[in-house]
């Protein structure tokens, strides 16, 4: 049964950075693609970093580019999410999900959810 468990959200003033981790369990992960999407109130759940478990490759919504990094460390089956010069508009519930469909930005795509954690980032 496959697990994944979301750590690291919080209140952050805007500019400011958090790092969320999700730490995953239940099966090896090579061949999967981990991703971080979230969703706001009213709004659709997107798409927000993905990256491939075997070889690393990762890919950013354009929102997001050149602020936030997707992370894994294999021999601790963790995935991080580094996000830097946080906005308003970043505030959201993030979640961790994996998918079988390499390199998917497309949230039907993924097959397991983590819980969700708040992100809240304040003027």
């Amino acid at each position: 049964q496959v697990q994944l468990v979301e750590s690291g959200g919080g209140l952050v003033q805007a500019g400011g950075s958090l790092r969320l981790s999700c730490a995953a369990s239940g099966r090896t992960f090579s061949g999967y693609t981990m991703g971080w999407f979230r969703q706001a109130p009213g709004k659709e759940r997107e798409f927000v970093a993905v990256i491939t478990w075997s070889g690393g490759l990762t890919y950013y919504a354009d929102s997001v580019k050149g602020r936030f990094t997707i992370s894994r460390d294999s021999a601790k089956n963790l995935v991080y999410l580094q996000m830097n010069i946080l906005k308003i508009e970043d505030t959201a519930v993030y979640y961790c999900a994996c998918s079988q469909s390499w390199g998917s930005r497309v949230p039907r795509e993924y097959d397991y959810w983590g819980q969700g954690t708040q992100v809240t980032v304040s003027s």
